[in-house]
This record gives structure tokens, sequence and C-alpha cells, in this order.
């Protein structure tokens, strides 16, 4: 325990970094280190939050409306849709309700920064499985990695922050190896922007019930643009939808929240277009790098990843004084998140100018 904090706190609490956020961005500077949608919401998505007041009084706690409209699109029960303050916040609830001492939790690494912290402020020990050649998911590793003190496993894809997919043969042929009382959260925060027709798909192509164990994870943040207003979603078996429930912070998805995915909902078809053309804005610029030389894996979120390794650093600062904020991670790489069209020029002159100061052997490199 460190000798500044004034009570007694948990030991690996203590030690715990809080997580850390994109860096923000000034006026004069494009904002790339959060994968947030550049677009502003539809006017029909503002002017829906414009009617709904009343903030002196609780929203429904159940956000019984948006679960029985999501329950709809994916012919399930409402019982079977869990909404929480983004979907970060169901996979804490989830992790609470699966794992605690002396229990395991195994996901990828690198995959999302928050996992490891979820994993340990519930109690549990977090199992890191390095990711394989083209910053993939090693699914056979993973199922390797399963002990009897396995309580869950967290399968990203897209995976943030390097971009590839799990293929649906793949991650079926990985729910037949793992066992069936094991808990399998399958995070698709950024499913809407997947290209690829192989990709896993848990909504559609997942037997639901062929596999109980699996709960599958989806947002309004990215693709629906209310990254600000904090709404996602889970679809799974009730059971373990209820005890999520349980650990929940009661009252912590707003109405304003509600209602704005439910107008986006409404004008979905318009959404996807904005979705598709950041995807088309994404292949351009993973294919305008890999010309240059950088060794781009397979992007299928609304990011690119550079894996500028021991030069991270140097390289996150060249990116921000050209007036690109985008996200390091220390070691390993550089996120960079798919902003207006007007970040590509600059993203690309400064991204040329990091690449010609790493070695010629540097994994970056093609």
């Amino acid at each position: 325990m460190t000798e500044d904090v004034p009570v007694r706190i948990r030991p690996e609490i203590a030690a715990l970094a809080p997580y850390k956020q994109g860096k923000q961005a000034g006026a004069d500077a494009f904002k790339l280190s959060s994968n947030e949608n550049p677009n502003e919401p539809l006017p029909s998505v503002v002017e829906s939050l414009r009617r709904t007041v009343g903030v002196n009084r609780y929203p429904d706690a159940t956000a019984a409306r948006l679960r029985q409209r999501l329950a709809e699109r994916y012919g399930v029960l409402p019982d079977e849709v869990h909404v929480g303050a983004g979907s970060v916040s169901i996979l804490s609830q989830l992790m609470l309700a699966a794992a605690g001492p002396g229990d395991e939790v195994v996901y990828a690494w690198r995959s999302f920064e928050a996992y490891p912290g979820l994993v340990l402020v519930a109690g549990a020990t977090p199992v890191e499985v390095p990711l394989k050649e083209g910053a993939r998911h090693d699914l056979d590793a993973m199922a390797a990695a399963i002990t009897d003190r396995t309580r869950a496993v967290i399968v990203c894809s897209p995976n943030n922050p390097t971009g590839p997919t799990v293929t649906q043969a793949e991650f079926e042929a990985f729910l037949a190896k793992v066992p069936r009382d094991l808990l399998v959260v399958l995070d698709e925060a950024y499913a809407e922007f997947v290209t690829d027709p192989d990709a896993v798909d848990g909504m559609t192509k997942l037997g639901r019930d062929d596999h109980p164990n699996v709960v599958v994870l989806r947002t309004f943040s990215k693709a629906f643009g209310l990254a600000g207003l904090r709404v996602g979603y889970a679809i799974g078996h009730r059971r373990i939808l209820d005890a999520a429930r349980s650990t929940a912070v009661p009252l912590s998805v707003t109405a304003q929240s509600e209602e704005a995915a439910l107008a986006s909902l409404d004008a979905e078809a318009e959404l996807l277009e904005r979705v598709r053309e950041i995807a088309d804005r994404r292949d351009r610029l993973a294919a305008a790098l890999r010309t240059q030389g950088w060794n781009v894996p397979d992007a299928q979120g609304n990011f690119v990843w550079l894996a500028t390794g021991a030069q991270t650093m140097d390289a996150a600062a060249a990116f921000e004084t050209a007036g690109c904020i985008v996200r390091p991670f220390a070691g390993d790489g550089i996120r960079v998140s798919v902003g207006e069209e007007e970040a590509l020029e600059p993203v690309e002159r400064i991204a040329g100018a990091v690449l010609a100061g790493l070695p010629a052997t540097h994994p970056a490199r093609r």
C-alpha cells in the first residue's frame, strides 16, 4: 500500500492506473485519438434530445422502450437485451457477476485498454494471450489458456486497437473448444464498420440456442455518433443478463440517452450511409499508408494501427506537432482514428515522415 493513501485500499486497486482516454484536441487540431464518429448527430436525433426534458425526474431504470425495440430488431425477448451506459459498463457488470478472487479472465493482448482494469476491479486475475501474426486474436492459444479457474473469455472483433476481425468460422471453432458453462463475451463495439463478409457477427450468424454462454456487446457510441451520451447494449441469455443487471449502478442510462438511441434507430439507414463513407475513408487511408511502406493490419473498425514499438511516443509527438492528436500505446503502437476527410492528407504526410525515421528492419515496415 502506498503511504499517501489515507485509508485501506485493496493493493491491486491502489496499484491500478485509472483508464486513460484519448487526448483532447484544440480547435486547430484533428482529434483522432478516441475512435469517435466525426459527424454530428442527425437533425432528427438532435430534435429528439430537444424534446426530452424533465431532468429533475429519474429515467426508466430498465430502458424498457429501447430494450423492446432492440428485441424486435434482433428477434429476441426483451429480457434477453440489457442496456447500459456504454457497452464497457455492461462488460464491467459481467465481470463483477462472473469472476472474483481466485478466478481468471482470458483475453487477447493488446486489445481494449479497459479489459485489465475491469478484471482487476472484479477481484479476478487477467490472463493476457498475445496476438498472433497480423495483429489478430490467437483463438487456439486463448482456448489453451482456459483452466478450471477461468470464468470468462473476452473476444474483441474488430480488435481495438489493432483492427482485424475474428472470422465466423474461427469463432465457431473456438466455441467448440471451450466449456459450455464458461461466459464468452463477444465485444463488437465496431461491428457496423466491418466490411469483411467472413467476419463474425454475433447478432445474425450466431445461433443463440446453440451458444447460450455467449453475450454479444454493441454500442451507439461509435457508428451512431452518440459517444457523449453513453448508451450500449448486450444480447444474451436472460439469466446471464439478470446477473449483470444485479451488479449495475441503478439509473445510469439517462432518458436523453435512451431517446437519442431510439431516434438513431429510426434514422438507421441514413446513419449507416455515413458509416459506409467512414469505412471507405478508412480503406483509402490504410491503402495509402501501405503504399508508403507501413505494415498496416487489416482495418475493420474506424481506425488504423501503426506498430511503432519503441518509437511510439516520439511518433505520437510528431503527429501532435502536425495537428493530429492520435492515441499512443507506449511500447506497442499508435491507433489513428478515421476522422474528417480533411484529416487524411496531414495524417498521410506525417506518417510518411515518421516511417522515414524508423530503422530499415523495424517491424512496422512492410
